[in-house]
């Protein structure tokens, strides 16, 4: 399995990827230091610049594209400009790549997407800016799909949608279980195009592998 990384930083989602047997082959950043960082864990690794001028039809295919974009918009540390937000509204180009390489493949890649971002998004824009997250990801297979509102504008912590020959599965991690010395809740979303495997993916511990000691 090949990976491409957008608003990739400094290669988290291409680390994950190598020490799961995924190859990451491309990332999109316009920092200079996360850049070199990246350089130098991944030299094979192309470097495809501004998110905003990639075309998805144009760059090599993969099954697995990640994006934790922009979250300054929908944190609530910020101005909460939510999805409108000038960063957090990248977004829309990261879902943009992805409709314009399955086009350009016939639907066949990416065969999954892995989206993150802060708990903020939840509520942001009184839980619109996550209806319109989930929305946007399922019209990638579903032109026509509409996404209803959270109930009360609460949107639950995790939760599978499941559509005819695809699977969408999110949840809330919390960096402290994993090793990290601070409390950081972070979203994680991934989208199954080709089956119904994003709740195994979330759910089943047995799905990945890791480092299960106690720490």
């Amino acid at each position: 399995m090949k990976l491409m990384s957008l608003f990739d930083g400094s290669g988290g989602f291409p680390l994950a990827g190598a020490l799961s047997g995924i190859i990451p082959v491309m990332a999109s950043e316009v920092e200079p230091y996360p850049i070199a960082v990246t350089r130098s864990r991944f030299p094979e690794m192309k470097h495809l610049g501004d998110v905003s001028k990639i075309n998805g039809a144009e760059v090599e295919p993969v099954d697995v594209i990640t994006f934790g974009s922009p979250c300054q918009d929908l944190s609530v540390a910020g101005k909460r400009a939510g999805l409108e937000g000038e960063r957090s509204g990248l977004f829309m180009e990261a879902i943009r790549i992805v409709k314009e390489m399955r086009g350009a493949t016939n639907g066949k890649y990416p065969t999954f997407i892995l989206w993150e971002n802060v708990p903020g998004a939840y509520s942001s824009n009184k839980g619109e800016d996550f209806r319109v997250v989930l929305e946007e990801i399922i019209k990638v297979v579903e032109p026509d799909a509409t996404m209803p509102p959270a109930d009360k504008g609460r949107w639950p912590y995790a939760d599978v949608y499941v559509g005819e020959g695809w699977s969408l599965a999110y949840r809330t991690f919390d960096a402290q279980y994993w090793g990290v010395p601070q409390r950081r809740r972070r979203i994680y979303l991934v989208a199954d195009f080709r089956g119904q495997r994003a709740g195994e993916i979330l759910f089943e511990r047995e799905s990945v592998r890791g480092d299960i000691e106690e720490s």
